[in-house]
């Protein structure tokens, strides 16, 4: 059977504005709110218990602070997604992975230093992942910011060649949202608000079929 699957990230609390379409998962891959307070976080778990999507997958961002500050208050909020930290879930037939970690930049949410503190989180990823949830992206797939700088990590590249995702879906530089396909992983970038913070870009639908194609 195949699967559609609904992809955002980087609403920064504009989460009510966006116009989500139906499909059998929706995946939120970070940055769900603006400041991150626990409040917040309620009123983003209620809005995704009005979506009509069968499952919802969460993982948090650079800006969900509250998520790495309150870790057991927060799970407790999520109570209409599964949130993923470091933890995978099957669904559908179809195993997920979800991680928040990026590179360390500024007084950020789920930072660590590049080398190996994230190689021993990326380490933890299972090698029969079909989709990867990461915030940050890959070094050299959709991550150059307005700069002209390549923001992604060089050791989620390396785990992503030893796993070998189908999808490998993040968040976090919002000037490189699209996709891109290399080494059998569909890269997706879906970014909800561009470069100036505004919730311009539309979700991205995906389909995973049976017989292992992804369609984007």
């Amino acid at each position: 059977m195949d699967t559609r699957l609904v992809l955002l990230a980087d609403m920064h609390g504009f989460y009510k504005s966006v116009d989500i379409p139906d499909g059998d998962i929706a995946i939120f891959a970070g940055d769900l709110l603006l400041n991150g307070e626990l409040p917040d976080l309620k009123d983003f778990n209620a809005f995704l218990g009005r979506l009509p999507h069968k499952h919802k997958i969460v993982i948090a961002g650079n800006h969900d602070f509250c998520i790495e500050r309150y870790p057991e208050q927060s799970r407790n909020q999520l109570t209409n997604a599964f949130y993923l930290q470091d933890q995978a879930v099957t669904l559908m037939g179809i195993k997920f992975y979800g991680s928040p970690w990026q590179p360390e930049f500024m007084n950020w949410a789920f930072n660590l230093p590049r080398g190996e503190a994230l190689k021993q989180k990326w380490d933890l990823i299972p090698e029969d992942t079909e989709v990867l949830i990461t915030h940050g992206p890959p070094y050299g797939f959709l991550d150059t910011t307005a700069e002209g700088e390549h923001a992604g990590d060089q050791e989620l590249a390396e785990a992503i060649k030893r796993v070998k995702p189908r999808v490998n879906v993040f968040g976090h530089i919002h000037e490189s949202y699209g996709s891109v396909e290399s080494g059998g992983t569909t890269f997706i970038n879906v970014c909800i608000c561009d470069g100036m913070n505004r919730p311009v870009n539309s979700p991205v639908t995906l389909t995973l079929t049976e017989d292992k194609k992804v369609i984007v």
